[in-house]
């Protein structure tokens, strides 16, 4: 995160069932354990769907299908004492390999090399205030309604 500077990211929403695949995070300035979809930076020349494709093959090494755009939020945020911007374009997506939505979690790693974990949460523990879900607004969008969003494991494609 460069002080100043406006970040423009791109992260991407997997459901089963009532859950969503997400990033834990944890802010040692805050004492905060925290949830975010999986994504990244935008990089110059690329398109926001194809930094969804990248990041995923690059954090966690999978492939994804079925890209949906659900909107883009402005998300002003403190981390480490750090104060940051970003312009966050989200997307909602599937899994090529339909065993990922088995597993309960699993490690990825970031370009700097440092691991992180992602796993399923169930959507009523961020709506409950129980856990913290980023960027702020996420939930909300996710919550507006939209039926065509997936909301069960996505059917076997060929």
């Amino acid at each position: 995160m460069k002080p100043g500077k406006v970040r423009a990211i791109a992260i991407c929403v997997f459901r089963r069932n009532d859950l969503i695949f997400v990033a834990e995070g944890h802010d040692p300035v805050k004492g905060q354990t925290f949830y975010r979809p999986l994504g990244g930076t935008i990089e110059f020349g690329e398109y926001s769907d194809q930094t969804v494709v990248r990041e995923m093959r690059e954090e966690i090494r999978e492939d994804i299908t079925d890209l949906r755009y659900l909107g883009t939020l402005e998300n002003i945020f403190t981390y480490e004492g750090q104060i940051g911007h970003e312009i966050v374009v989200i997307y909602e997506g599937a899994f090529v390999d339909q065993l990922i939505y088995e597993k309960s979690w699993i490690m990825g790693k970031e370009d700097d090399d440092s691991e992180f974990k992602a796993v399923w949460k169930s959507i009523a523990d961020f709506r409950n205030g129980e856990l913290p879900l980023y960027p702020t607004g996420l939930l909300e969008l996710l919550s507006s309604g939209d039926t065509t969003l997936h909301s069960t494991i996505p059917n076997s494609r060929s």
